[in-house]
């Protein structure tokens, strides 16, 4: 009888503690490990992860002099182009100068300089965005400043061949705030009895992953089709939201990355038009990410806009309230990614499409709360969208800068496909857009075994390990998801083009140390 006594009693203390540790945890005030949003401590963001916390740290030992394998950190995480040596446009910080010092463009004394040191356009935007606004320094309208917004919705008619109006537009701190305001509007999980979803590409850009933990929506995954350059499946789709929706799911939208990221795919017209028609079949809202829509490196390859699609295909954007009777959209872009590369200044917008006006005034109401988007950013934005044209004085220069990096990126995304496509138990697919390459690795068992026991995923395993003897800092494919049983790396191709031959030596002669060492 002792037994089951004793038993009982360490039971009853058990449940004691943990009632104690629940009323503990709801009481305390303070932000603690104990108190904490427990959605914030789920999500992730493998971009910034644990490889990059290491890299930062072996980043302070070599500047304490510490010898390691490698003399320098090289970022292959991120797409930060100007991180890496990339040179801004001399027309946009041009601008910027000035109107960040209007007294250059209003004193009668200091104008005749001026007119020395830039170009005429070049003063010419800089007086027209300071007339439109009070000072850089004032908050904006809160959906932005209406000289870019309108400059977006020309940019946007001209691309597309289809008008658009400046009052559809947001200008936001970077796309990633414009997707978190449609996270926000689009997820009711908050309310009891509802279970929202949203269909996110596997590998998927983690900020959708991330997004979806923070405000408890549920994400759908759709496996992209590796086998075919990473093309979107309608049969996948198709698949996925009859599970959600058998589970009891409301799948409310359908995030489309394109050109892709992680992948690097640029997806067909076809594709695209299957897409636009599941999506108002299906009653979904397409989330168009296109923040990398001037980064096409593929012979054959271009950028089409999803709302030119779908324009193409007779939705005209008027308001969409059922099911079946048009399409719901909202496109994203970025002056963080292109040729611009201005990832610190946060710049970019959201177009609505389809979208009613009730909903965009709840929208509106979303960015208000945080007052407006930065002016500075605001301002790229509309100078991303309204570039020197032919005939300006800043045109040739403008050319010659875009060209060089353009050219010098296609050169390094055709060097790290093919080098990639060299090594032992890798292969890739063709880089044709955006700033990465995602290739799958074959791991031999016994480096899985060990990765395993160690507490890691075999990729991840593998990117510290390269860290740890290179000082390449790369992304394992867990960070964005991918096929069971399969193993991934994400890798840009953006470190300066003179330090590729050495970044690729580096990689390779490590994948062959790690390859043999592990080799059955």
């Amino acid at each position: 009888m002792t037994k089951p006594r004793s038993f009982c009693l360490i039971l009853s203390f058990s449940l004691l503690f943990c009632l104690f540790d629940s009323i503990f945890c709801r009481l305390s005030t303070l932000l603690d490990s104990n108190a904490i949003n427990p959605s914030l401590i789920e999500a992730q963001y493998a971009v910034r992860g644990p490889i990059l916390d290491r890299a930062i740290e072996l980043q302070k030992q070599l500047k304490e002099g510490k010898n390691l394998p490698f003399k320098k950190i090289v970022s292959c995480n991120i797409g930060n182009p100007q991180a890496l040596q990339q040179a801004p446009i001399s027309y946009v910080r041009d601008v910027l100068t000035v109107v960040l010092s209007p007294k250059l463009a209003r004193n009668p004394r200091t104008f005749p300089f001026l007119k020395k040191m830039f170009p005429k356009d070049v003063i010419t935007q800089a007086k027209s965005y300071l007339n439109s606004m009070p000072n850089v320094g004032a908050y904006s309208n809160s959906q932005g400043l209406e000289t870019p917004r309108q400059q977006v919705a020309e940019f946007i008619s001209a691309r597309d061949g289809y008008p658009a109006t400046a009052n559809n537009i947001f200008l936001t701190n970077g796309a990633s705030e414009g997707v978190r305001f449609l996270y926000t509007a689009l997820v009711r999980n908050a309310q009891p009895g509802f279970h929202d979803g949203i269909l996110i590409p596997i590998p998927q850009y983690p900020l959708y992953s991330a997004l979806s933990t923070l405000s408890k929506g549920v994400l759908v995954p759709y496996y992209l089709d590796e086998s075919q350059e990473w093309s979107c499946s309608i049969k996948s789709l198709k698949q996925a939201i009859g599970k959600a929706r058998g589970e009891g799911i409301t799948v409310r939208a359908l995030v489309v990355i394109n050109p892709g990221n992680p992948t690097g795919q640029v997806l067909s017209e076809e594709n695209m038009k299957e897409i636009v028609s599941f999506c108002v079949q299906e009653g979904l809202v397409l989330l168009a990410d296109e923040v990398y829509q001037e980064n096409i490196w593929a012979a054959g390859k271009k950028f089409l806009s999803f709302r030119k699609v779908a324009c193409d295909m007779g939705y005209t954007g008027e308001p969409v309230t059922k099911v079946g009777e048009g399409l719901q959209m909202v496109s994203f872009h970025s002056i963080s990614k292109g040729f611009m590369g201005e990832c610190g200044l946060r710049g970019g917008y959201f177009e609505l499409f389809g979208i009613p006006d009730v909903v965009r005034q709840q929208i509106y109401k979303l960015a208000s709360i945080s007052l407006c988007s930065n002016s500075i950013g605001q301002l790229v934005v509309g100078m991303m969208c309204s570039l020197p044209k032919k005939g300006s004085s800043s045109y040739k220069r403008f050319v010659r800068e875009r060209d060089a990096i353009l050219s010098s990126l296609k050169r390094r995304a055709d060097k790290l496909f093919s080098f990639l496509n060299t090594l032992e138990g890798v292969s890739a697919n063709p880089v044709q857009g955006a700033m990465y390459a995602f290739p799958t690795i074959t791991l031999p068992f016994r480096a899985v075994k060990d990765a395993l026991n160690a507490g890691f995923a075999p990729d991840a395993f593998y990117c510290m390990q390269l860290l740890e003897s290179t000082g390449i800092v790369v992304v394992p494919g867990s960070g964005f998801g991918q096929v069971e049983g399969t193993w991934h790396f994400r890798t840009t191709f953006l470190p300066p083009e003179k330090d590729m031959n050495e970044v690729t030596q580096r990689l390779g002669d490590f994948h062959k140390q790690f390859m043999d060492k592990y080799r059955e």
